[in-house]
Formats: structure tokens, sequence, C-alpha cells
């Protein structure tokens, strides 16, 4: 094998990566009914399996990059990838919502470990720009492939019942997968410099993990309690975790170490105005999911596997307005960003008029989830280009990791806040009227913070500004 072949081989392993991380959000979304009534569980559990995967993946991110510089990326990226084969498994066979939701969050962990290493080494395998866009791009693509992927098997896999119940292949799947990408790892991938310089921020991720945690349990499981005394007390000590992180954070700086977050990134406005955008539209992203599976499945009675063909379409939009929005991005900058919103903001819309019946006819159907992904992939790829635009080179990695932080909290920020809006609208009313009227609540409130999002694109300048660094 050549070194020019080896590279590009090399590439998919370390593709395995993200293909197996991003298609364990998806495959969860779809599948969220079939494991509710495999784990017995309730609402509020259900969407744990969904927010604590991504708050261990956001509260780690940062440092799993820097755990290569320590460790080695060879180390680090197998021994992830292991630990990512092991909560799989610990997810597959779950038995409790206690189980799965503990295992999700292990898990979440373990790819917050892998994902930094494989984009390192792209970055290391590809130094000529023009093969690292092209190798960049083609690591984009198998993220998205996997999501298409992930969104059919959801739906396929828990109607599937041979020696155990079908969801549990949902994660069990990953077992082959991730043990041929860590055999290929350890036979084809080189090791790298191990950098003792890079010291781990202990306190920030602590006091991260508690701040999230302690905000977003209670949001998922207060309005299921009916918001008893600790839920308050939770969310108010957040509140004070958070002050203390950015503290410490502050501290760290001032006195030379490298903090978790370099807070010097937001004396940049526009970061700011991006990472506001950020906020409101990924809050949106997997609530869509979570309550339109539910109504597919629960309200209108439309079986696992149908429905994962039908946000196939979802998919298939997405990607395909993504590779266009890149081409158009250049030429007409954040106008397509605004396009995608409005086109998403006005497809929710036909959902409010025709998502409303047992009946609803798939000619009606399907156009409208795949006008909506379109939507979506207008606006999801420049996102990152949109708020990163204004911040000086040498802050693109420390800015990159925080994007990618915020980006998953705000995930889990939304599962929470409206997916248990959603859920205490249907509080136990099973009935069709019931499921419609829950996802009208939680739809007009997606709308809204479409039309947020849309507001904080409207203030984003459509061209660099050469700014003055603060610090």
């Amino acid at each position: 094998m050549n070194k020019q072949i080896s590279r590009w081989f090399l590439l998919i392993i370390l593709s395995s990566a993200v293909f197996l991380s991003v298609i364990d959000i998806f495959i969860v979304n779809v599948a969220i009914p079939s494991i509710k009534r495999g784990i017995h569980g309730s609402d509020s559990d259900i969407q744990l399996v969904i927010v604590l995967y991504l708050l261990g993946y956001a509260a780690f991110l940062i440092t799993g990059g820097r755990a290569g510089d320590h460790y080695g990326k060879k180390n680090v990226f197998i021994v992830s990838m292991l630990l990512f084969v092991v909560t799989s498994y610990l997810c597959g066979f779950s038995q409790t919502a206690w189980q799965i939701n503990t295992s999700r969050f292990l898990q979440g962990i373990s790819a917050a470990f892998m994902i930094p290493q494989s984009i390192t080494y792209i970055q290391e395998l590809f130094p000529l720009h023009h093969d690292r866009i092209r190798a960049l791009g083609i690591y984009g693509s198998i993220a998205g492939t996997a999501s298409v992927i992930g969104q059919f098997l959801g739906g396929l896999l828990p109607d599937i019942h041979f020696l155990m119940d079908g969801w549990r292949l949902i994660f069990l799947i990953n077992l082959p997968l991730g043990l041929i990408a860590v055999i290929l790892a350890a036979i084809f991938l080189k090791d790298t410099k191990i950098s003792k310089k890079s010291r781990f921020d202990y306190s920030g991720v602590s006091l991260l993990t508690l701040a999230l945690i302690t905000l977003i349990y209670p949001l998922v499981r207060g309005p299921e309690l009916h918001w008893p005394w600790w839920s308050i007390t939770s969310i108010a000590l957040s509140l004070l975790l958070l002050y203390l992180f950015v503290l410490d954070q502050r501290s760290k700086l001032h006195n030379g170490h490298e903090p978790l977050v370099d807070v010097r990134l937001f004396s940049f406005k526009d970061f700011n105005i991006g990472l506001c955008a950020v906020l409101f539209y990924f809050m949106v992203q997997d609530t869509y999911f979570l309550i339109n599976v539910i109504l597919f499945q629960n309200g209108f009675g439309i079986s696992s596997s149908e429905t994962g063909i039908f946000f196939v379409f979802q998919g298939v939009g997405y990607v395909l307005a993504s590779l266009l929005s890149l081409r158009l991005v250049p030429l007409y900058g954040k106008r397509v960003l605004q396009a995608g919103v409005l086109i998403m903001v006005t497809a929710l819309l036909f959902h409010l008029v025709f998502f409303n019946s047992v009946t609803v006819s798939r000619y009606v159907l399907l156009p409208l989830l795949f006008i909506y992904g379109t939507g979506c992939g207008s606006v999801l790829p420049s996102l990152l280009t949109m708020a990163l635009k204004s911040i000086p080179t040498q802050f693109a990695g420390a800015a990159s990791g925080t994007f990618s932080t915020f980006q998953q909290t705000a995930i889990a920020l939304g599962i929470g806040i409206v997916g248990g809006i959603f859920f205490y609208r249907l509080s136990g009313d099973t009935s069709l009227a019931g499921y419609i009227s829950a996802y009208r609540l939680a739809t007009s409130i997606n709308i809204f913070l479409l039309a947020i999002v849309s507001l904080f694109l409207f203030l984003l300048p459509d061209k660099s500004q050469e700014k003055l660094f603060k610090p």
C-alpha cells in the first residue's frame, strides 16, 4: 500500500469515530418509544437517554482533545473506542432506566475522547490545504451519512425480534464496527509524540460537568414530579456552579495556566452572537425528532420501521441542501442561512396544519419532512463558520472546541425544556387529541426559537471585520 493510498485508508479508520458517535444520536431518536417500553421507563427517563449522552460528550470534549497530546493520540483513540464498545454493550443489555442512562453518559464521555483524536490525525495526515479540505469533506460526508443511516436503523431494528428485543440491537451493532476499528487502528495508526506540557483542567471539567447536570437533570425530571423543592434548588445551584466555573477559568488564564475554556473568546461580539444563534438553533434540532417520533408512533400508530423510513427523507433533504449550501454561502453569506431558517419555519407551520390525524397522507408527510431537512441542511453546515469568522487564527482551536461544547449542551437543553413542556402537556393523556395538543405546543415553541435564530443571524455582520484583541 503506497503512501497516497494509505492516508485515505487511515481516513476511513479515523472516520469510524464520527460515524459511530453520530449514528448513536440519530438511531436513538427514532427508537425512543421502543426503548421506553423495553426499560419500563417514564417520559423523563427517555429524555435522559438522549440528554446524558450529550452531556457526557459536551463536558469532556475539550479535555478529550488534550488527552491525545498528553497520552498519545493513538492510545487515546484506541482506548476510547474500546470504551465506546463496552458502554454500547452495557446500553444494549440494560434492564432499568438507571442502567441505560448511566451507560449512555459514559458512552458520551468515550465519544468525547475519540472524536478529537480523529480530527487531529486528519490535520497531520493531510498537511496540504487542498488535500485537507477534501479529507475533512469526506469526514463530514460520513457524519451526514451516519445521521441518515441512524434514522433508518433506529426505525427498522426495534421491529426485529430475534433472541432479544429489537431495540437492544441499536446499541449492539456498535460492537463489531467498533472492534474492527480498534484492530485496524492498532495495526495501521502511527504513534504520535507525547507532550506533557498539556495539563488537564480537572477543576474546570468538574465544575462544568456538575453545572450542566444540576441544570438539565431537574429540567427533565421537574415537570414529571411537579417541580419538587430539590429541582428548584438544583437549578439555583447550577447557576452558582456556572459562575464559579467562569471565575475559575479567568483565574487560570490570569495565572498563566491553560483553562478548559478561554474566556477571552467572549470579548468578540460576533462570536457571542454566533453562539446565541447556535444555542437556539440546536435547542430545536433534536427536539424536532423527539416530538415527531412520539407523535407518529404513539399518536398516529405508525410502525417504528415506517417512521425510520420517513425520517430518511428528512435526512436526504438535509444532505442535498448541505452540499448545495457549502457552494452558496461563499457567494451569498448569511442570507443562505436565513433562507434555511425561513424554510424550517414554513415547514413547521405546515406540520401544524397537516399533522393532526392518523389519516395524514404520506404524499403530504414525506415532502414536508424533506423540505424541513433542506432547511436544516442550509443552516447547520455553515453555523460554525459564521460563529468563528472573526476569531483570530491563534484562537481557532479553542473557539471550535467551545462551539462544539456549546452545541451539545444546547441540544440537551432543548430536550430538557421543549421536550419537558411536550410531556408536561401530555401528562398521561394517551388519546390522539392529547398527543396533537402537546405536539402543537412544542412545535409552536420551536417556531419561536427559530425566529430568535433568525434575529441573531440578522445581527451577524456578513463580512469578517478586523478587530483588535482585548485580553
